[in-house]
């Protein structure tokens, strides 16, 4: 139950829009990672999100990476996590899909197991994407996370194709058994340089993938090095990511072109960095680690920006 002092927000109706074949209430929705399992899909859902995505989820249910592996960096508003994919596995994930009344859009995240070979990766993607595809109305291929061992490779040409081009064939088989064509998305990470986004860029198109998400967490944690335990590994989020992850999103607008869609994410925090994620090029926003520090009073926030914002003749997509 969702407590008596939060009602969801009201929506102005203006806000809606559709992306990838969905017909979305806002633009606002959750990032992969708060719910990994799809545990508490309603209870998030009450809150006034668009759309909520779930995992990362892997074939095989796994512990993620040692703890401690979660640490706030407080004076900026920021996380780092090494969490490896905990998850209950897609099984589960599914169960619970099953036997949720969340009416929004319901996106899910797949992954593969740590101890699945590089060269086996598309088996486990594969896997999850079969079970999942008859509850999912959009399913993201994470290929970006930080924290699980040489994941990040699986953005390079050869190995997305081999991945996209498994989970697209098999899409097509699915859509004629299940009756419905489900939206296939690929998630990014924030480290790229400007050849190395128009590259992906380029692949994504060829690959005919429905959109990107733009990004997942940053390595890089030299600034907040004091600030850690020592030798800590894994991925930034939240205030210190916002820069970073509007640079990649306006990159990816100009290399993609109007038409392609982007859901943005990465150090949403306020309304105004939610507008300014937008002008860069989104046609979706996310949050995670703004969220986790403020909770829902974010989300009437953003809408209440995104309203106002419309009203003076702005755009949002």
């Amino acid at each position: 139950m969702v407590s008596p002092w939060w009602r969801a927000p009201r929506l102005a109706p203006t806000l809606r829009l559709r992306c990838f074949g969905l017909e979305f209430a806002h633009p606002l929705g959750l990032a992969a990672g708060f719910d990994k399992n799809g545990d508490y899909l309603d209870a998030l859902g009450s809150l006034g999100f668009s759309h909520i995505e779930l995992g990362t989820v892997t074939p095989r249910p796994q512990p993620g990476n040692p703890k401690p592996r979660l640490f706030r960096l407080r004076s900026v508003h920021g996380l780092v996590n090494r969490m490896g994919f905990n998850n209950k596995g897609v099984d589960h994930l599914v169960a619970q899909l099953a036997r949720s009344r969340y009416a929004g859009i319901r996106g899910v995240s797949i992954g593969k197991n740590f101890d699945t070979p590089i060269e086996k990766a598309s088996d486990d993607y594969l896997a999850c994407m079969r079970k999942v595809y008859p509850h999912a109305d959009y399913i993201a291929v994470n290929v970006s996370s930080p924290n699980t061992a040489r994941l990040r490779e699986l953005q390079d040409r050869d190995a997305l194709d081999r991945i996209v081009g498994t989970l697209q064939a098999a899409r097509e088989e699915l859509c004629r058994s299940t009756g419905k064509r489900v939206p296939l998305l690929v998630k990014i990470a924030p480290d790229l340089d400007t050849d190395q986004i128009a590259a992906i860029a380029g692949n994504l198109r060829a690959l005919q993938v429905d959109g990107v998400i733009a990004t997942n967490t940053s390595t890089d944690l030299r600034a907040y090095a004091a600030q850690l335990p020592p030798n800590q590994l894994g991925g930034i989020s939240g205030e210190p990511l916002h820069a970073q992850a509007i640079s990649v999103i306006a990159r990816l607008r100009d290399a993609l072109g109007e038409g392609f869609p982007i859901i943005g994410v990465g150090g949403i925090s306020s309304a105004n960095t939610a507008l300014a994620t937008l002008q860069a090029g989104a046609n979706l926003l996310q949050i995670y680690t703004g969220f986790a520090y403020r909770g829902p009073a974010l989300i009437e926030e953003i809408l209440a920006g995104l309203a106002l914002k419309q009203g003076q003749g702005g755009s949002t997509v």
